[in-house]
């Protein structure tokens, strides 16, 4: 299994052993970049953010550790952010 089967599924932020997705919360699917499959905990995202870019902090991006990668919210399918690019 190499690093991306192991992440798909596995809740942006959340504990190693404990990474599985909630009942009663709501998710996003991260779509493509580094942080492809992962899923994004949204339900508390205020009404207002909907629309808005995520910027999400992981080590296995372009700028390595300390860096930032960049989703937004795909407006047909709220369900899942794609991938824009990675920020220092």
């Amino acid at each position: 299994m190499d690093e991306r089967d192991f992440m798909r599924g596995r809740v942006y932020g959340a504990e190693h052993e404990d990474a599985g997705p909630r009942h009663g919360r709501r998710y996003a699917e991260l779509v493509a970049g580094p942080l492809d499959g992962l899923l994004l905990d949204v339900t508390d995202r205020p009404e207002r953010a909907r629309g808005e870019n995520v910027v999400l902090g992981t080590e296995i991006g372009r700028y390595g550790p300390g860096g930032h990668t960049v989703y937004a919210p795909r407006p047909a399918d709220p369900d899942r952010f794609d991938w824009r690019e990675d920020v220092p």
